[in-house]
């Protein structure tokens, strides 16, 4: 059975009412079954329903609780490096949207190579790859960014339009430790309406993209929605109920899921639902009490503040000192297109004072090259 078949058997307006009919009382039952660490998530679902606001404090609470046992006091620091903006897909809330009329570019070699080296100078050794999708950004072009890359950075991540299993895993031979799928919305419909052009219109390839990223053997998968398109409880279960199914079919990858809200951006989309600070919390929370595993990613779409407070509620992973534009690090902001605007602006080094004065250890790498390596056997 593919994933597409499993979202299938779990009606939207179902699902939603489901979450909205939780009480007091599933919550209680939830909370005490997450300290157990046994929350299926029927218990997710009364963890991220309205009935549980009254109890994010708790949740707040055991959410540190269980990510200190598991990660101990680290974030994963990690930096977005656009390679192109170029993209044949109509994407409504994307400032890459092939509708959009402004310039467009694709780094070659040694813009490449010179974004590597800003990047090193910043102190990254995590590297997430990303393009607009287009016939000029394939996997041959995939292939040669991570040998140039490769040399410099001990993990690579990638998040590009999705492809074949056989694709993923000749990226993989070519040092590629991680990829990220994001669905943007498992509501189908709202899918269609937000991705009316191009590759990206296919909803069904998306949503079992991850799945054939498994097949690969790929060591890292990363999930997410992009919060604002719909309702934010069921996107979420439906981020849930994705996770737990890979979990049990490629057990031997590791996960993260990611909370992007909706940005300001060329074609200015307004969200849909919209999604608070305390409901960011209340779902970074639920997943950690579903999943002591999982890692959870907050980009710098948001705010210092929140960022500031989100590192001790679950977290594990941020993004720093980002530029959403090819040749962004080298040349600053206005070399090309932003695919967004960033909210922190904070530099990587004044994130990593922030984590210190916090008492956590920034560390800035995912991934080590001697992980690949055969072991010899006695």
């Amino acid at each position: 059975m593919s994933f597409a078949e499993v979202h299938a058997a779990h009606p939207w307006d179902e699902v939603l009412s489901s979450v909205q009919r939780k009480t007091d009382a599933d919550v209680l039952r939830a909370l005490a079954r997450a300290e157990a660490d046994s929350a299926d998530l029927e218990d997710f679902k009364a963890l991220i329903s309205p009935a549980a606001a009254p109890h994010l404090e708790r949740m707040a609470r055991l959410s540190h609780e269980r990510t200190l046992r598991r990660y101990g006091r680290t974030m994963q620091l990690f930096a977005p490096a656009y390679l192109s903006n170029e993209c044949q897909n109509v994407c409504t809330y994307c400032g890459f949207s092939a509708g959009n009329k402004v310039p467009r570019r694709t780094l070659n070699p040694g813009e490449i190579l010179r974004e590597a080296g800003a990047l090193k100078k910043l102190g990254f050794d995590h590297l997430l790859i990303l393009t607009g999708e287009s016939n000029k950004v394939e996997v041959p072009y995939f292939v040669q960014a991570l040998d140039l890359l490769r040399p410099h950075f001990s993990s690579l991540s990638m998040e590009v339009q999705p492809m074949e299993t056989a694709e993923y895993a000749k990226l993989r031979r070519h040092g590629l430790n991680a990829v990220l799928v994001y669905q943007e919305t498992y509501h189908r419909e709202t899918y269609n309406v937000h991705h009316p052009k191009g590759r990206k219109s296919d909803f069904a390839y998306r949503l079992d993209a991850p799945d054939r990223v498994g097949a690969a053997g790929v060591h890292k998968i990363g999930l997410g929605a992009l919060f604002g398109l719909e309702d934010w409880r069921a996107e979420c279960f439906f981020t849930a109920l994705h996770l737990r199914w890979l979990e049990r079919k490629h057990w031997q990858s590791r996960y993260s899921v990611s909370f992007p809200r909706i940005r300001p951006h060329e074609g200015e989309l307004q969200p849909k639902v919209e999604m608070t600070d305390r409901d960011l919390v209340q779902a970074i929370c639920a997943f950690r009490l579903l999943s002591s595993e999982v890692e959870l990613t907050l980009s710098t779409r948001e705010s210092r503040k929140f960022r500031d407070h989100a590192c001790r509620v679950g977290v594990t992973a941020m993004s720093a000192g980002s530029h959403t534009n090819p040749g962004g690090y080298a040349e600053g902001r206005e070399a090309s297109l932003e695919q967004f605007a960033i909210e922190d602006d904070r530099s990587p080094d004044e994130v990593a004072a922030m984590l210190r004065a916090h008492g956590y250890e920034p560390v800035w790498k995912d991934w080590d090259p001697s992980y690949d390596r055969p072991v010899a056997l006695a």
